[in-house]
């Protein structure tokens, strides 16, 4: 069975966007030593992501003109995006809308990824809604240089230390990158 990992880059005082949606802190860091997503994405089957997420990427890597740009970085892999609106799809990016609970959506996600992961790319209200559901397997997190004070939080929810066990602390250049093995919620198994 794939398993389902969250994994994003997020400031020092725990955010993965500031206040205006932008990443521009994040690109400011030295990329030098920084996590690659090469080796990560190549245990990767699936894709899932909230609209913010899915919109952003249109927006910022311009693949709605340039649809290759999409698969250079995702390859041929299916990403699911939870929405409740209609959206573009770049030319040949295999993209899949789908609505309600997480929950009811996994089975397709799981079809999708085969025996690879499935990669919660963000928001952070998803990557939650996950681990609300007992969904959520492992929590990895690049954590930059950077403090912003406020903005769109890594995981909005309250996670006590019962369900989450370090797997690894590494120094990536300028990033610390942290991986949590994070338990089903007991009160949702």
């Amino acid at each position: 069975m794939p398993t389902v990992v969250y994994r994003t880059a997020t400031s020092l005082d725990g955010f993965i966007a500031d206040r205006r949606h932008s990443l521009d802190w994040l690109f400011a860091v030295d990329p030098e030593d920084a996590p690659s997503p090469e080796q990560f994405l190549a245990g990767v089957g699936a894709l899932v992501e909230g609209s913010t997420t899915y919109e952003w990427v249109l927006r910022e890597t311009d693949v709605l003109s340039r649809p290759a740009a999409w698969q250079e970085f995702y390859g041929q892999r299916p990403t699911f995006v939870f929405t409740s609106r209609e959206l573009v799809v770049p030319d040949g990016a295999d993209v899949r809308f789908v609505h309600g609970p997480v929950e009811h959506a996994m089975p397709a996600i799981r079809d999708a990824a085969g025996e690879r992961d499935i990669w919660v790319v963000g928001g952070g209200d998803l990557a939650a809604q996950f681990a609300d559901a007992g969904l959520l397997d492992r929590v990895e997190l690049s954590v930059a240089p950077v403090a912003l004070a406020a903005g769109a939080p890594v995981l909005p929810r309250r996670i006590e230390a019962d369900r989450l066990s370090l797997v690894s602390a590494e120094r990536r250049g300028q990033f610390a990158e942290l991986v949590y093995r994070i338990a089903t919620n007991p009160r949702s198994a």
